[in-house]
């Protein structure tokens, strides 16, 4: 996958833009006393409520129009595991995964095509050229590598035309590492149980360390 420099360069700008616009307001609304505990509570108590259908059933829509996962897979441990014990909720987000990844092939390949088209050119996106021979080291590419968003990536490999099952086994097994050490991170973030949080920080930095190996292995190998 390769992108032109004039495009390529807008995205990362904006997104730092992002992040440090949010961090300032964090910030300045900490300084003036806003009780951040007492906002995650709120939220939190939200999402309970909300249910376990709601939340999964939007887990299973909304990546696709670009919300990103950690938006689910953080509070899902703590929101529901009481409920349905951390297992029961990993194996939840894993299935709305799989069926968000169907869903995005689906629109990139069939449903809105030609508007994705235009949209991955804009940002100066290339649709990888995928043969039969080369499906499965394109889709790994593409998955392991950093700065596409998830879903863009989902898009860029339907578009690619990459056949349905390589793309779904190749999705969901890079997506699940990440999947489950933010669940699990997020539980012991949101609960204060220090010790779950370093277990799924540690599951996340074990994927680190195996994408930049792979990574490694398929650049020699394609070089």
């Amino acid at each position: 996958m390769s992108s032109d420099a004039p495009a390529a360069k807008k995205l990362p700008l904006f997104k730092l833009a992002l992040v440090a616009g949010v961090i300032v307001v964090g910030a300045v609304l900490v300084l003036r006393g806003l009780d951040l505990r007492a906002w995650v509570d709120r939220g939190m108590l939200a999402v309970r409520e909300a249910g376990p259908w709601i939340f999964f059933a939007a887990m299973t829509l909304l990546p696709s129009a670009g919300f990103p996962l950690m938006f689910f897979t953080i509070p899902a441990g703590e929101a529901f595991a009481g409920q349905m014990t951390l297992p029961g909720v990993i194996a939840a987000v894993l299935v709305s995964l799989a069926l968000n990844l169907a869903l995005t092939y689906w629109m990139a390949r069939y449903a809105f095509r030609p508007l994705l088209m235009r949209v991955a050119k804009r940002y100066g996106y290339e649709v990888p050229k995928v043969t039969k021979a080369n499906a499965l080291t394109v889709t790994l590419l593409v998955r392991l590598t950093p700065g596409p968003p998830y879903s863009l990536q989902g898009y860029l490999l339907g578009l690619a035309e990459v056949p349905f099952g390589t793309f779904m086994m190749v999705s969901w097994l890079c997506t699940l590492p990440w999947a489950v050490g933010a669940v699990v991170m997020g539980q012991g973030i949101l609960n204060g149980n220090f010790k779950i949080a370093v277990i799924g920080t540690g599951v996340i930095v074990a994927a680190i360390a195996v994408v930049h190996f792979v990574r490694k292995k398929l650049g020699k190998r394609e070089s």
